[in-house]
Protein backbone atom coordinates (compact mmCIF):
# COMPACT_ATOMS: atom_id res chain seq x y z
CA UNK A 1 0.00 0.00 0.00
CA UNK A 2 2.80 2.40 0.86
CA UNK A 3 4.53 1.83 -2.47
CA UNK A 4 1.28 2.50 -4.33
CA UNK A 5 0.75 5.72 -2.37
CA UNK A 6 4.31 6.85 -3.07
CA UNK A 7 3.97 5.97 -6.76
CA UNK A 8 1.00 8.38 -6.93
CA UNK A 9 2.43 11.16 -4.79
CA UNK A 10 6.16 11.10 -5.62
CA UNK A 11 6.82 8.97 -8.70
CA UNK A 12 10.40 7.86 -9.20
CA UNK A 13 12.39 9.73 -11.84
CA UNK A 14 13.29 6.45 -13.57
CA UNK A 15 9.61 5.57 -14.03
CA UNK A 16 9.87 2.39 -11.98
CA UNK A 17 7.51 1.73 -9.10
CA UNK A 18 8.73 2.12 -5.53
CA UNK A 19 8.11 -1.59 -5.03
CA UNK A 20 11.20 -2.32 -7.14
CA UNK A 21 13.30 -1.03 -4.22
CA UNK A 22 12.12 -3.84 -1.95
CA UNK A 23 14.60 -6.62 -1.33
CA UNK A 24 12.95 -9.80 -0.16
CA UNK A 25 14.88 -11.96 2.30
CA UNK A 26 14.41 -15.48 3.57
CA UNK A 27 11.88 -15.70 6.38
CA UNK A 28 13.24 -16.51 9.79
CA UNK A 29 12.34 -19.98 11.13
CA UNK A 30 9.05 -20.04 12.99
CA UNK A 31 7.96 -16.71 11.54
CA UNK A 32 4.20 -16.17 11.49
CA UNK A 33 2.83 -15.99 7.97
CA UNK A 34 -0.17 -13.87 8.89
CA UNK A 35 -0.77 -11.09 11.37
CA UNK A 36 -4.43 -10.37 11.87
CA UNK A 37 -5.48 -7.92 14.55
CA UNK A 38 -8.64 -8.77 16.47
CA UNK A 39 -10.03 -5.63 18.10
CA UNK A 40 -13.13 -7.29 19.54
CA UNK A 41 -11.83 -7.23 23.15
CA UNK A 42 -10.82 -3.56 23.16
CA UNK A 43 -14.07 -2.71 21.39
CA UNK A 44 -16.13 -4.73 23.89
CA UNK A 45 -14.26 -3.65 27.04
CA UNK A 46 -13.45 -0.03 26.22
CA UNK A 47 -15.65 0.82 23.25
CA UNK A 48 -12.57 1.72 21.20
CA UNK A 49 -12.72 1.61 17.42
CA UNK A 50 -10.15 2.90 14.93
CA UNK A 51 -10.86 6.48 13.94
CA UNK A 52 -9.84 5.92 10.33
CA UNK A 53 -9.36 3.13 7.82
CA UNK A 54 -5.84 1.78 7.29
CA UNK A 55 -5.41 3.24 3.80
CA UNK A 56 -6.54 6.70 4.93
CA UNK A 57 -4.12 6.56 7.86
CA UNK A 58 -1.25 5.53 5.60
CA UNK A 59 -2.08 8.39 3.20
CA UNK A 60 -2.05 10.88 6.10
CA UNK A 61 1.26 9.50 7.38
CA UNK A 62 2.93 9.72 3.96
CA UNK A 63 1.58 13.26 3.53
CA UNK A 64 3.06 14.26 6.91
CA UNK A 65 6.52 12.97 6.01
CA UNK A 66 6.38 14.63 2.59
CA UNK A 67 5.45 17.99 4.12
CA UNK A 68 8.14 17.78 6.83
CA UNK A 69 11.39 17.13 4.93
CA UNK A 70 13.45 19.12 7.45
CA UNK A 71 12.39 16.74 10.24
CA UNK A 72 13.19 13.70 8.09
CA UNK A 73 16.62 15.12 7.21
CA UNK A 74 17.38 15.84 10.87
CA UNK A 75 16.64 12.22 11.80
CA UNK A 76 18.75 10.88 8.93
CA UNK A 77 21.70 13.01 10.07
CA UNK A 78 21.74 11.65 13.62
CA UNK A 79 24.70 9.38 14.29
CA UNK A 80 22.71 6.91 16.38
CA UNK A 81 20.24 6.49 13.52
CA UNK A 82 23.05 5.94 11.02
CA UNK A 83 24.62 3.35 13.32
CA UNK A 84 21.27 1.59 13.70
CA UNK A 85 20.78 1.48 9.92
CA UNK A 86 24.31 0.12 9.46
CA UNK A 87 23.83 -2.56 12.09
CA UNK A 88 20.39 -3.63 10.96
CA UNK A 89 20.45 -3.21 7.20
CA UNK A 90 23.63 -2.20 5.41
CA UNK A 91 25.96 -4.74 7.00
CA UNK A 92 23.60 -7.70 6.72
CA UNK A 93 24.37 -10.68 4.55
Amino acid sequence: MLCEILDRKVPRADGLGHETQITYVTDRPGHDFRYDIDISKIDRDLGWRPSRELLAGLEETVDWYLTHPDWVDSVLQKQDFSAWIDANYQKRN
